[in-house]
């Protein structure tokens, strides 16, 4: 549940903010499997209607995974611990596909007590939430708590969400408040206009659902241990001030707390003990969830606690301060610190009787998160402490003049290979006895009966990266938001909350103004350029010290109306050290192809377009391009070589456009530029100006110039594959 939405910056250059499209296909599939399901249960009620039925809730009582997380809290030992994992629904259907095998993993090796499944703003996935929860609960048996967040929805969509959740099974309900409630704007032609907004905060949400659905669902709120982040209160921060409302959701029926992400244990600390001693009664026995958030790589946390206004006391950021160069040590500093938390929480929580438990921030991958849970203790026994995970240990690197590499395989003598674990897990060998019996086998040894290689110690394992399996939990382990592979359950977003400004009305008007002309639009990405303005509706973050070496050419493109969102210059072979385009381990070289993403009004593009389609142009640039209408265009598509292979499906072209070289190690590329992420960014890009336009409200001189430049314009990006040439692209643009 964190509060940020936006997705880390690449290595280099400046990046928007992403979201989570749901596509008509999946709506579709979606919408009749829910009906089908809704109409078994309760024949007499349509996809829309409320229809309370004893028969849906009786058919769903029988299901032994169908229970209210009070209840199973109750249910554990009073010394127990117990722990909750949150995902997001995937912006694309690879990453989908892949964060069902992952569920699967996690499900069988970590066993959590439930799972948290996300909500959009406005209910912008409530498609793909219910989809994900579907797979949770229904597939995976996994106890399911969905978010639902109330404002800038009707009471229609919250009736239908609460009665599709029924239909799934699912008893738990996080009830959050989402963003500042602005109903006209959000409302539908054919919804009728309400004298004033019946959802504007989460307790409206609690009151409903306990009104119009009883006790069925266990409700769960959420709670700020700093205070509430969108500074609307006077005193910014407060959570003095945020303690009246929070009474106000746990006695209108609230059955839980749960916690934004933090890391100041001292805040943690003094919140808890708030709760506990509040004159009110109100929070001296009720479950508080702590919400903990891995930290997976440096500019996400970074960006993170920025949004999400969490405080990283100095002591934690000097350690990751250290080692922010390179990610992988950063993941490991980032478990040593999470895994400290737990353990300075359980020392706050033995104050109080009864079982503990942890929420923690998956942001959909697992690594990092399976080493905690590991190392904390918190995954429930429920098999021999000898179990043994047969896992292949990675083949012995190459040996270069007869030296060879150091190797960090973690836990030798926990975790033990075994020819008879899985086929997959050796190399069948015929005509020869197995030369390395570590990773092959005969084809005799391969048939020998052994433990199942899915025990719970090998699935672990795999998860925490042992091995040659341990690479499909770890192939993605440092995501880069929409800059990084479109396949991952991770890619583009941080917990897939949806098309958002981040920011409230009142602020948006502050920074931006109120844009007339094209002008004024130009003269805020230009100050936002100049370090002026500290964010424009697709970045909210300032521009790193890289970006001052493209400084000149990205102010002559945005004065003239060709409004830049990300770019980066052409790096060759700088040392990983370097301290500006520098990253990535020590003693390594960094590359960077120059590349640039811009709006550019229908007109211009006319013009551009052919200029990329001339010879001396097109082998040296690939371009991808789409306008709001969902129009689309790419150099893999346009040209004589599209043309030469029309009679075959052409493969769409993949760019990694930073990339890195290091010793003892595969070449990374954490920024890559592709069709499938630039489609999915460019329908968010464009919903973003429909965000922006809303803050002006219906009919206004500025919604509609905002509105009309949507709809001329189209989005670009230009990459430039001479890397050599540090100006090529700046020189074929400017």
């Amino acid at each position: 549940m964190p509060s940020t939405t936006s997705d880390p910056h690449p290595p280099s250059g400046h990046s928007p903010v992403p979201g989570s499209p749901v596509s008509s296909s999946s709506s579709s599939r979606w919408t009749a499997r829910v009906h089908d399901l809704r109409r078994n249960l309760n024949p007499s009620g349509s996809m829309g209607d409320y229809v309370p039925s004893l028969e849906l809730e009786s058919l769903a009582l029988r299901d032994a995974n169908m229970e209210r997380i009070t209840d199973k809290i109750a249910a554990l030992p009073a010394d127990a611990n117990y722990f909750s994992l949150e995902f997001f629904p995937p912006k694309t259907a690879m990453g989908f596909s892949n964060l069902r095998d992952r569920l699967d993993r996690m499900a069988r090796a970590l066993r959590p007590l439930f799972v948290n499944v996300t909500w959009g703003a406005g209910g912008s996935t409530a498609t793909k939430s219910l989809e994900l929860a579907e797979i949770c609960q229904r597939e995976l048996g996994l106890t399911t708590c969905l978010h639902l967040t109330c404002t800038n929805m009707s009471r229609q969509l919250i009736d239908k969400a609460l009665e599709d959740a029924k239909a799934l099974g699912i008893r738990n309900i996080l009830a959050l408040r989402g963003d500042p409630p602005r109903r006209a704007e959000y409302r539908g032609a054919d919804e009728p206009e309400a004298v004033e907004d019946e959802f504007v905060w989460a307790i409206d949400l609690v009151r409903y659902i306990r009104k119009t659905h009883g006790d069925y669902f266990c409700i769960g709120v959420a709670a700020y241990p700093e205070g509430h982040a969108d500074e609307s209160h006077p005193l910014g921060q407060s959570l003095e001030h945020d303690l009246p409302y929070l009474v106000e959701k746990v006695q209108a029926g609230a059955d839980f707390i749960m916690t934004q992400l933090f890391f100041d244990i001292e805040a943690y600390d003094k919140f808890e003990r708030t709760l506990r001693d509040h004159p009110s009664g109100a929070f001296k026995t009720i479950t508080i969830l702590p919400g903990l958030m891995p930290i997976q790589s440096y500019q996400m946390i970074k960006r993170t606690t920025k949004l999400s206004h969490a405080k990283m006391p100095d002591q934690l950021m000097d350690r990751l301060d250290a080692v922010k160069g390179d990610d992988e040590k950063v993941k490991a500093v980032g478990v040593d610190i999470l895994s400290e938390l737990v353990d300075q929480i359980r020392e706050i929580k033995s104050r109080t009787p009864g079982p503990q438990g942890f929420h923690f921030y998956t942001l959909n991958l697992e690594k990092s998160v399976s080493f905690i849970l590991e190392r904390t203790g918190l995954i429930p026994p429920s098999t021999p402490e000898t179990e043994t995970a047969f896992l292949l240990p990675d083949p012995p690197s190459i040996m270069v003049n007869g030296s060879t590499p150091l190797q960090s395989i973690q836990d030798q003598e926990r975790r033990k290979s075994s020819v008879g674990s899985d086929p997959r897990n050796r190399v069948i060998v015929l005509g020869r006895p197995a030369s390395h019996p570590d990773y092959e086998a005969t084809a005799l040894e391969a048939v020998v009966p052994a433990e199942p290689v899915n025990t719970r110690a090998n699935t672990l394992a795999i998860s925490e990266g042992e091995g040659v399996l341990g690479r499909e939990a770890t192939w993605d382990d440092f995501p880069n938001g929409r800059w990084g592979d479109a396949r991952s359950p991770a890619y583009g977003q941080i917990d897939g909350y949806g098309v958002s400004l981040h920011v409230t009305v009142a602020q948006a008007q502050q920074l931006w103004g109120t844009p007339r002309t094209a002008e004024d639009i130009n003269a805020i990405f230009i100050r936002h350029l100049s370090g002026e303005l500290s964010a424009i509706p697709w970045s909210e973050e300032g521009f790193n010290a890289e970006t001052d070496a493209i400084k000149e050419p990205l102010l002559k493109l945005n004065s003239k109306g060709w409004w830049s969102l990300a770019s980066q210059p052409a790096v060759n072979g700088l040392r990983s050290s370097d301290p500006t385009f520098g990253w990535g381990p020590q003693n390594g070289f960094v590359f960077q192809k120059a590349f640039v993403e811009f709006f550019i009004p229908s007109k211009d593009w006319a013009v551009l377009r052919e200029k990329l389609q001339q010879p001396e142009v097109r082998e040296r640039i690939c371009f991808f391009a789409a306008n709001a209408a969902g129009d689309f265009v790419s150099s893999d598509t346009e040209g004589p070589s599209a043309e030469d292979d029309k009679q075959m499906l052409r493969e769409a072209s993949t760019n990694a456009v930073t990339w890195g070289v290091f010793p003892g190690k595969e070449i990374v590329t954490p920024t890559i530029i592709e069709e499938v992420s630039f489609r999915a960014w460019s329908e968010e890009a464009f919903g973003i100006w429909g965000e922006w336009a809303k803050v002006y409200g219906k009919g206004s001189e500025s919604e509609k110039l905002l509105e009309s430049v949507r709809a001329d314009s189209w989005l670009v990006n230009i990459i430039h594959h001479d890397f050599v040439e540090r100006d090529a692209l700046w020189d074929l643009l400017v």
